[in-house]
């Protein structure tokens, strides 16, 4: 029995083997159909949880910054899926902090707007979580939690016990929960390879990518000596994230002049 299980968990694992954008090996073992159904699930659950903002300008603000960086998705060399549409919903709340869902789902909380100051500072953060959708880590953060389980369900096997619990891998898995075992929401890979996807995209749509340093600054500031940020809890903050955006500011300046010579030149303007 135990053999037959690993003999299916190697084929499994050999068939669903892929590569994100940048080039690094993943382990995707979910459809995008059921990952669009588990990033639907999820956001209705925190949308009940929490409170949606209701002021216009805010709305208008932070919808402008989304509609300008999903539109540069088609012209950033991404190949994983695209998505299409895409639900933004702001959340009245002191929270620093702001994520994407797989299906198209974005949610910022109105605490965001004190740290990311500017619409280019904004962009940086919403990007860097659209990034993460593109490149599929909810998938693979899932299906690390689903490898996980069935390597404890062989563990089970062979002592005789019975299932594992995985009730709570997928909220995890989606970045949206507290760490679970040893699947923790987002690796620094991924937080990196999401840095990455979101100067382009907001290079591309026409926002200025060296305010992705600044909204770093202004993310380790925050911390100060008290708690950081909830976005710091599950996106940590390190110095080589700012080397990293700093070297790649060449690239990404060249992306941004282009964008502003084809037209492409946000105006959102902040709530008052």
């Amino acid at each position: 029995m135990k053999r037959t299980v690993l003999c299916a968990l190697s084929l499994m694992l050999a068939a669903c083997s892929t590569q994100s954008p940048t080039g690094r090996g993943q382990m995707l073992l979910f459809s995008p159909d059921e990952m669009r159904q588990m990033g639907a699930q999820s956001f209705e659950q925190i949308k009940q949880q929490e409170t949606i903002s209701k002021d216009a300008a805010t709305n208008r603000y932070v919808s402008c910054i989304a509609d300008a960086l999903t539109e540069a998705q088609h012209l950033a060399a991404i190949d994983p899926e695209q998505v299409e549409t895409w639900e933004v919903v702001v959340f009245d709340s002191d929270q620093v902090n702001a994520f994407a869902l797989p299906g198209g789902h974005i949610g910022v909380y109105t605490g965001l707007l004190k740290v990311a100051k500017t619409q280019d500072q904004l962009a940086a953060v919403m990007g860097h979580e659209i990034g993460h959708v593109l490149a599929n880590h909810g998938n693979e953060q899932v299906s690390r939690g689903q490898m996980t389980n069935a390597g404890l369900q062989i563990a089970s096997v062979a002592l005789g016990a019975g299932g594992v619990d995985n009730s709570d891998m997928i909220m995890a898995g989606l970045g949206m929960g507290a760490q679970v075992g040893i699947i923790l929401p987002f690796g620094r890979e991924q937080e990196l390879e999401s840095d990455i996807i979101g100067l382009e995209l907001m290079a591309r749509a026409g926002f200025n990518p060296s305010a992705s340093v600044s909204l770093w600054q202004n993310m380790a500031k925050a911390s100060g000596g008290g708690a950081p940020p909830e976005m710091l809890s599950t996106h940590p903050s390190h110095d080589s994230r700012i080397s990293e955006l700093r070297y790649r500011q060449n690239q990404a300046q060249q992306w941004y002049q282009a964008a502003r010579q084809a037209g492409h030149q946000p105006q959102c303007q902040p709530p008052g």
